[in-house]
């Protein structure tokens, strides 16, 4: 399943905000990705509509299955290139910036064939 990549930043956004705080409202999406409040309200809106989220009544947001098997994929891409990135000398801050450029492009196939590569050859520790 495709969608944009900015669905894909806001369901990271809101699994990971989800992890760190737990409950999810839009200003706290608003607060960590630094963008206008309409913005997100918009967003939230299409991500809703698309089946991707529910909102309830006080504004707290969840993630469908639909959602959460995307952002967990798009999560696990990040947090797999960017400590890979890391592990070869990148810069962190470089590796965050391009795993998460590339997390959004690379092919399953690919990606698969990256992490067999990094479970192969590299350690928990070096990772």
């Amino acid at each position: 399943m495709k969608i944009q990549e900015s669905a894909e930043n806001y369901l990271e956004t809101i699994l990971i905000l989800g992890q760190r705080i737990g409950d999810v409202r839009s200003i706290d999406i608003v607060n960590e990705l630094e963008f206008k409040k309409p913005s997100v309200s918009v967003a939230m809106k299409n991500l809703r509509e698309n089946g991707y989220i529910l909102m309830d009544s006080k504004g707290y947001i969840t993630l469908t299955e639909k959602g959460r098997q995307i952002a967990e994929t798009i999560y696990e891409r990040h947090t797999l290139l960017s400590r890979w990135l890391i592990a070869l000398g990148v810069d962190e801050k470089i590796a965050a910036l391009d795993a998460c450029r590339m997390e959004h492009v690379i092919s399953s196939e690919s990606f698969s064939a990256i992490k067999h590569h990094v479970s192969q050859n590299f350690s928990e520790e070096n990772l």
